[in-house]
């Protein structure tokens, strides 16, 4: 049942996803979350070993690596996927997106916990890092490109190097468009105009009292 629910995910998501033998034969994505989950249950019987030799096989055959250890819930869409990397103590929750070239890894400085938890229904943008033991809220969409190294509340939207939350309308954002987003670059260089503008302004009037006193 979770990978015929699994296949029905990956087709009311993808509109290229014309019918279930092409997910199955033609998706990388779909074959690597598949072969995971026998990795996993490897890993979870102590077949080391084994579940890493399964894993370096589907590194090898569809670019993407999921280390056994990592959990991985229903319905979750790898998209195109080569490049993505998922740390063995990452947690995906059901039903997330995850596009090519991403990353659920850690920093180095951990031990124990070192890698994210999704909630459900999460998408991570094409390129984007998500790193150390953090949590994303249900819901939350990182952007293309994003490094996200702290918690996010659930229904947010995160963008920039280092990411933040970008609310919109004070409303959960439901669809995340990747190319029409607020450049987080210009939008400090703005704040910094202001700021030095209003400190033009208070050193002005500084000059001007004592010009006067």
């Amino acid at each position: 049942m979770g990978l015929i629910y699994d296949i029905k995910a990956i087709k009311e998501r993808d509109p290229a996803a014309r019918s279930s033998l092409e997910v199955i034969l033609l998706y990388p994505g779909f074959q690597a979350v598949m072969w995971h989950r026998l990795a996993h249950a490897l890993y979870k019987g102590r077949l080391f070993f084994l579940a890493r030799l399964v894993s370096q096989l589907v590194k090898f055959f569809t670019g993407i690596e999921i280390h056994p250890g990592a959990k991985i819930g229903k319905g979750v869409f790898i998209d195109h996927g080569t490049g993505v990397v998922i740390g063995e103590t990452a947690v995906v929750g059901d039903n997330c997106t995850i596009y090519q070239n991403s990353t659920l890894g850690g920093t180095g400085k951990e031990t124990g916990k070192r890698h994210p938890t999704l909630g459900e229904r999460v998408m991570v943008g094409a390129g984007a890092k998500v790193l150390g033991p953090i949590t994303i809220g249900a819901g939350s969409k990182i952007a293309a490109g994003a490094v996200v190294l702290g918690d996010v509340q659930p229904g947010s939207t995160c963008v920039g190097v280092p990411a933040r939350t970008v609310k919109i309308d004070g409303r959960k954002v439901e669809d995340l468009d990747q190319i029409h987003l607020p450049d987080p670059i210009s939008m400090e260089l703005c704040r910094m105009r202001a700021e030095i503008e209003k400190l033009r302004k208070e050193l002005e009037q500084h000059i001007d009292k004592e010009q006067k006193s």
